[in-house]
């Protein structure tokens, strides 16, 4: 909740020293220790009233099936992580456990002989029907007519 340290509480201390003086310093954190003290008892009092409440609600009940429901889902997600890992590691989940040592081929083995070129089959395209429809030429727009003067 407060972050004081060290430094901060020596601070604090010098200044109650110079401020209540050293005669009444003792009575001052005798004050100060009792009404921290109350303010703790005040505290439990209050979080054991907290919790006879919900007590009697039967929230106690409910957190103990949802921590179950959390153990169960948490137990599923584990069994399927393990099941990912199996899959993607290239193990076959269902088979035995134990990886299985790798049997290479020997060297004496010849590679198979190629397959003959076949020329590949030619399939006709059916055309698709195209829709013509006729347009009328749009006009050329005029040239000027040199014998025609502009208006002044």
């Amino acid at each position: 909740m407060f972050d004081v340290g060290w430094g901060e509480l020596f601070l604090i201390g010098i200044v109650a020293l110079i401020v209540v003086g050293p005669k009444d310093l003792p009575g001052l954190f005798r004050t100060l220790g009792q009404f921290t003290g109350r303010a703790r008892m005040m505290a439990r009092d209050f979080q054991r009233t907290l919790e006879q409440a919900a007590d009697e609600a039967g929230v106690s009940e409910v957190q103990k099936t949802l921590r179950g429901v959390d153990q169960s889902l948490s137990s599923a997600s584990d069994a399927a992580r393990r099941f990912a890992d199996r899959k993607i590691g290239g193990l076959d989940p269902e088979a035995d456990p134990a990886p299985k040592p790798v049997v290479k081929a020997p060297a004496t083995v010849s590679p198979a002989p190629p397959l003959p070129d076949a020329p590949a089959p030619v399939v006709p395209m059916a055309a698709a029907p195209v829709a013509v429809t006729a347009t009328a030429p749009a006009p050329e727009p005029a040239a000027p007519d040199p014998e025609r003067k502009a208006a002044p």
